[in-house]
């Protein structure tokens, strides 16, 4: 079972890779040194969780992996873009990326600006240039989707909140409300976004999913969270204990190593009930959700 998941895996992350590669403005193509930064800020590393829950997803609907491709990759651009802007000095500061120095490291803060510009631009030039589903109105409900996960009511209102909460210590439930917001909104979207590449699904189906999709999202950063505590620099490929020593509220700081671990498990048993109704259709996603929660890198 583990050798046939890694086998599935390996193929979606080579799949996504080389798409990238390809959906990517050339560096030798004007202006250059913005091409060469916005293509050494994405390809090359990355578990690409986001793009193996969308494959996943899409094995619920029939979709076909071309669709897929387009708007995985288009969650990954999405991705790397936040990565990009959030290690900015105004933002968390940090030096180390993929086990690389970071964006504005490499190159300067004004082209790191500029590359998460550009990524997130590219993003949704590519759901709009491609054929992702089956009506224009599911796709323009992808990405509407899309722009709602990584703006203010997503992923930069849950960074906005994050950076406000320096130094402060959140209840659990506000704890909840950033992370549901700062990382789950995407995984959340990528989720989504896969199985509406496919074939209909009816409201019910498509509101367990959702509901996975929210389980999977805060279960992915409780285990970050409990990474960044135990983890060495080397192994994560970022700087190892950043958010204690920014003094961050994280699910360590609130729970202790242990019951967020318990969490976790918790969270990935509320996933898989989620998923009852699928059957068999939702092997790779419980994989998925099974290397999000083991992972030790």
């Amino acid at each position: 079972m583990i050798a046939d998941f890694q086998d599935w895996a390996r193929s979606r992350q080579a799949r996504i890779e080389n798409s990238l590669q390809a959906l990517l403005p050339p560096a030798n193509v004007a202006p250059e040194r913005l091409h060469d930064a916005m293509r050494y800020c994405v390809l090359g590393g990355g578990k690409r969780v986001r793009p193996l829950l969308a494959f996943a997803a899409g094995e619920l609907s029939n979709a076909s992996e071309e669709r897929v491709t387009i708007s995985a990759a288009a969650v990954e651009l999405i991705h790397a873009y936040s990565l990009v802007h959030d290690d900015l000095p105004c933002m968390d500061n940090d030096i180390l990326r993929r086990g690389k120095p970071t964006c504005h490291v490499e190159y300067d803060e004004a082209t790191a600006l500029l590359v998460g510009d550009s990524l997130q631009s590219l993003a949704f030039q590519l759901m709009a240039e491609h054929c992702v589903a089956d009506s224009p109105q599911t796709q323009l409900k992808m990405i509407n989707q899309l722009a709602h996960a990584s703006g203010s009511r997503g992923m930069a209102g849950g960074q906005a909140i994050d950076l406000s909460s320096v130094g402060k210590m959140l209840t659990l439930p506000e704890l909840e409300f950033m992370h549901i917001h700062k990382t789950g909104a995407l995984i959340r979207a990528s989720i989504m976004l896969g199985a509406y590449c496919g074939e209909y699904l009816d409201e019910e189906r498509l509101e367990n999913l959702d509901h996975f999709a929210k389980c999977v999202g805060l279960a992915f950063q409780v285990v970050d969270d409990v990474l960044d505590s135990e983890a060495t620099t080397a192994t994560l490929g970022k700087t190892a204990g950043k958010d204690a020593d920014n003094n961050k509220p994280t699910y360590v700081s609130i729970l202790g190593v242990s019951r967020a671990r318990e969490l976790a498990e918790e969270l990935r048993g509320e996933a898989y009930h989620s998923l009852e109704g699928f059957g068999a259709l939702a092997k790779r996603l419980r994989q998925v959700t099974d290397f999000i929660i083991q992972r030790e890198f």
